[in-house]
């Protein structure tokens, strides 16, 4: 099918919970003023740590985003910023399911995969594992005094996808995503896809994720991917910097709703901007990164432009995956320069991270609405930190401030473990009319 003959796709509303606000507004304001979300972590005590500094979301009130006491029993923190985010991008768009639309509603969600608590972890070897291993007999005959039912269904990977469709009643297509770092892009790229197909005529679509707890720590400060930088928070996070040395945790939520462009223009809903294509592979090199010559994300980049029924001279921004690692930035900007070719020096290119740090199967997501949001306010967000430029890493990474730019065409890139790699193409209004 041409790109002229499928659906279109529009933005008609974004939520945001990120550690630089709370909603879009704060977010966006923050990220434009230069602010960091960073800092030592106070969910629990990292003194122990080699890293004790990481992005959290602050002042975050529970009741504000699930009204129901009971919900709230089956809720992890993160999935809390789900239902905050959601609920934002519904109101947003104006639009949300009714009886009459419930089945032509979907949801494609990126999730984390830290599900199980750590206090659980704790009190589990307490009760029944006090030697290093599990006491089979004691766990059937008092597993009650040590796990509730409502605290093991709040452990499930889905239980956030179960409380969106219970909080909005959507009866169509469902997917929880989980590839790691590209959850977040690839749950808007399967959205995309649905509406395209004729499959829903609404999407509530997201990420979100915190691996700010004891385990995730323990696990990225055991692969040497997490900055030390603990007494300069603020600018331990500085992708494509000669001096980086890994990337902050971060944590939060990004949503979207979704919906088939003529009918949102029929509706008279403020559209952000056009999901306009996708791109996604799997690289084979190593579980935790890429090869530095860009393999694996120059096929995810040339597909998300092609499946836009762009060209490469119409992109005008890409918000990079940009970690602040040593092997994702140099593997980036090679794969930018392999894919633009000559071009490469003169697009523009940033990464929030440096703002906001890592906010892994979320990042796609919330960076993704970061590119819409771009566009829709004719303004690039710029790399933090970026003071002394690795030679290898030779890009126009808006390291001066927040840059004016119009907009037409605009790329996020997310680069999870694994290897699985997720490029989306967003496109303004303007030039999805013309």
């Amino acid at each position: 099918m041409s790109t002229t003959e499928r659906r279109s796709v529009a933005i008609t509303g974004i939520g945001m919970v990120t550690p630089l606000g709370l909603d879009v507004p704060s977010t966006w304001q923050s990220l434009m003023e230069g602010d960091s979300g960073i800092g030592p972590i106070t969910g629990f005590d990292a003194s122990g740590f080699p890293t004790r500094i990481a992005a959290e979301v602050k002042g975050f009130d529970p009741q504000s985003a699930v009204d129901d006491r009971k919900s709230l029993k089956y809720t992890l923190p993160f999935t809390r910023f789900a239902l905050a985010a959601a609920e934002e991008a519904i109101q947003d768009a104006g639009i949300r399911p009714t009886h009459a639309t419930s089945e032509r509603w979907a949801l494609s969600c990126g999730s984390g995969m830290m599900t199980t608590e750590f206090d659980f972890l704790q009190r589990f070897q307490q009760e029944v594992a006090t030697d290093g291993e599990p006491d089979l007999a004691r766990l059937g005959a008092e597993a009650e005094h040590f796990i509730s039912a409502p605290e093991f269904a709040r452990q499930r990977v889905v239980s956030g996808q179960a409380l969106l469709h219970q909080r909005y009643g959507i009866r169509g297509y469902s997917a929880n995503l989980h590839t790691a770092c590209s959850s977040g892009g690839q749950a808007l790229g399967l959205a995309m896809r649905l509406i395209r197909a004729g499959d829903a005529d609404f999407v509530l679509a997201g990420g979100y994720d915190s691996m700010i707890t004891p385990v995730g720590l323990t696990g990225f400060c055991l692969l040497g991917a997490v900055s030390p930088d603990n007494d300069f928070p603020d600018r331990a996070s500085r992708p494509f910097d000669r001096t980086r040395n890994g990337f902050v945790l971060g944590e939060g939520a990004g949503f979207f709703v979704l919906e088939e462009w003529q009918a949102a223009r029929e509706r008279g809903a403020n559209i952000y901007a056009e999901l306009a294509g996708e791109g996604n592979s799997l690289s084979s090199y190593r579980i935790t990164d890429s090869h530095p010559s860009g393999d694996g994300p120059i096929q995810a980049l040339r597909a998300a432009v092609a499946d836009a029924g762009e060209n490469l001279d119409t992109v005008d921004y890409i918000n990079a995956h940009g970690t602040s690692t040593q092997m994702n930035d140099l593997c980036e900007t090679n794969a930018v320069k392999a894919v633009f070719g000559e071009r490469a020096p003169s697009v523009p290119v940033s990464s929030t991270k440096g703002q906001m740090g890592h906010l892994i199967a979320a990042a796609g997501a919330v960076e993704g609405a970061i590119c819409a949001l771009a566009i829709h306010h004719g303004t690039a967000p710029m790399t933090a930190n970026l003071v002394d430029p690795d030679p290898q890493c030779d890009l126009d990474y808006i390291s001066e401030g927040c840059r004016p730019l119009e907009i037409d065409v605009a790329i996020s890139n997310s680069f999870g473990f694994g290897g699985s790699n997720s490029s989306l193409a967003f496109r303004s209004s303007r030039r999805c009319e013309q």
